[in-house]
């Protein structure tokens, strides 16, 4: 089995109340506002682009894995809210701050996933590291959102 950490790409819906952190992000700064961090903003995620886990799922179909293990299905590459909005930032050309709100009870404070069994099973090494995915990500909502109230 697959556990897939913090999947992000094109085409997810920032608008959705289950909307991950990425398209919520980007959707806000297109728009010259500010993302909301629940928190100091240095919780971290292992953000894993898309591309990354169709690799993996097909390496999956032909893998020889022991039957009802479980692999974490990750880049193995930490990065905080704080340093997602800078990047973001970064891409953009701008210097948007983000809002900082009390933290959601419940959430974690770090998602890091050890890929070794990904790895070993598999034979997988991620293809697109957080960064260029990162760029993909947004030159894909740059071309499909027109500037709207977030």
């Amino acid at each position: 089995s697959l556990r897939y950490f913090n999947v992000f790409g094109p085409r997810q819906n920032p608008d959705s109340q289950y909307s991950a952190v990425i398209p919520k992000f980007i959707k806000a700064m297109l728009n010259d506002q500010s993302p909301v961090i629940y928190g100091d903003g240095e919780q971290s995620r292992d953000f894993t682009y898309v591309q990354n886990t169709i690799e993996a799922n097909i390496l999956a179909t032909e893998a020889d894995c022991p039957p009802g293990i479980v692999v974490n299905c990750a880049v193995h590459q930490r990065t905080t809210l704080n340093e997602l909005v800078e990047k973001i930032n970064q891409i953009l050309g701008k210097n948007i701050k983000p809002q900082y709100t009390d933290p959601r009870p419940g959430d974690i404070k770090h998602s890091f996933a050890d890929i070794e069994r990904l790895k070993k099973y598999l034979g997988y090494e991620p293809k697109v590291y957080f960064e260029e995915g990162l760029k993909r990500t947004i030159e894909w909502y740059q071309q499909v959102l027109q500037p709207q109230p977030v």
